[in-house]
């Protein structure tokens, strides 16, 4: 039986989702130079585009009709067979195409969040081709092995309740990838340029942890407790770890930045993805304090040392918050939150906690791989990089023949 009230909270967090690209897109488009910022926003913009019609024509049946084999398959193709019924397998309350078009929002964002990896440099014809690439085989697989009937990961018994893995993982050792073998920007050989908009950032940010409740609590697939527990741990969590950032910085330079605690926001509602929905709230805070420990190291200790560029640091943030939430869940799950889950490690199931770093380590395995692969083939067939030159002048004149900002007498 379709549920109304099921079916207008899933509608209403598709819509939510589909925010945080735009959120994403200023969260980035700050952070870069002023000549490249309508690259960014443009990248994410097209994505939204793209991909939706990617998703509709055969991305979905790819991730999601039921299957046993690296995916699903093209029998749901053009949506065929997706109709305004229930599918129970997958959500019994409401329409198939709801949780299709809720689901379409995450195949969005989740490309997108490589775009912080290499930012002022991509062409965008190229970024175009990779990204279609890159969403079909890369993020179709692992969201089938992850959230598919039929899954091997699923059936593994590992839990990731709103994307830790199928999207933050998956996007974040692409990040790493793609900075490795598109190199170091020109100028950051000189220095690293500092935000150019920080307003941008953090209207961003605050985009991104209001969408977010429709990203985690969504995930529920019904208006009940379980997605009221995902939008408490999820606020509380991106709460701990705003001012854990805040604090850290203040140690180590003197001074809270709001950069900081952006980025700290932004970790614990990375980090809090797999688990909104076998946690409780003081396990939220721990791993909310833990993230931004984790993802300050990485991308402001480990980052400049290894001289990787990384520029908006979607690896650290992404990757190693959502490796910090998978193993965090396989931590921390209770059955007194979700009696559908399992409990952890510290509730008495080590296996749990196994299972999780194996969903963690086949991810970035396959997904580092595979990344390198495409990057390889997309750079032979048509150039990724952009000229010195074309980087000097900027994305925005070379690649859209527009200015962000223009002087008015």
């Amino acid at each position: 039986m379709i549920n109304a009230g099921d079916t207008a909270w899933i509608l209403m967090s598709s819509a939510l989702v589909l925010l945080m690209t735009p959120g994403l897109a200023f969260f980035y488009g700050g952070m870069v130079r002023r000549k490249n910022i309508l690259s960014v926003l443009m990248q994410c913009f097209v994505i939204m585009c793209v991909l939706s019609l990617q998703w509709v024509l055969f991305g979905y049946s790819l991730s999601f009709h039921p299957g046993a084999g690296f995916w699903g398959g093209f029998q749901w193709a053009g949506l065929n067979g997706v109709g305004l019924e229930p599918y129970p397998d997958y959500a019994a309350t409401i329409p198939h195409q709801a949780f299709m078009i809720y689901q379409a929002m995450f195949a969005i964002i989740t490309p997108a969040l490589i775009i912080g990896a290499f930012a002022e440099r991509m062409k965008f014809s190229s970024f175009l081709l990779f990204t279609v690439l890159w969403a079909t085989l890369v993020y179709d697989p692992v969201c089938h092995w992850v959230w598919g009937i039929g899954g091997w990961i699923r059936n593994l018994g590992a839990l990731d309740f709103a994307g830790g893995t199928v999207v933050h993982i998956n996007a974040g050792i692409a990040a790493l990838i793609t900075a490795l073998v598109i190199g170091r920007r020109k100028s950051v050989n000189k220095h690293v340029p500092a935000p150019h908009n920080m307003p941008f950032v953090v209207l961003g940010t605050g985009l991104l942890w209001f969408g977010w409740f429709g990203f985690n609590a969504g995930s529920a697939l019904a208006a009940n407790g379980l997605a009221v527990n995902a939008f408490v741990v999820t606020n509380t969590a991106a709460a701990a770890a705003g001012l854990s950032w805040a604090v850290i910085e203040w140690f180590r330079s003197g001074k809270p930045t709001m950069f900081g605690v952006a980025s700290g926001a932004v970790a614990g509602l990375v980090a809090i993805t797999p688990a909104a929905g076998f946690v409780n709230v003081t396990s939220a805070i721990v791993i909310g304090l833990l993230v931004s420990v984790f993802c300050y190291i990485a991308a402001a200790v480990i980052k400049p040392r290894l001289g990787y560029d990384d520029a908006l640091d979607a690896f650290g943030v992404h990757c190693v918050g959502g490796i910090w939430g998978a193993l965090a869940t396989g931590l921390f799950a209770s059955k007194a939150v979700n009696a559908a889950g399992s409990n952890g490690l510290f509730f008495g199931n080590p296996h749990q906690f196994l299972v999780q770093a194996l969903a963690v380590g086949a991810t970035l395995l396959y997904a580092g791989l595979a990344t390198w692969i495409l990057y390889k083939i997309v750079d032979l067939m048509m150039g990724i990089r952009v000229y010195e030159d074309v980087e000097d002048v900027g994305l925005d004149l070379t690649q859209h023949h527009e200015r962000a900002y223009t002087m008015v007498e």
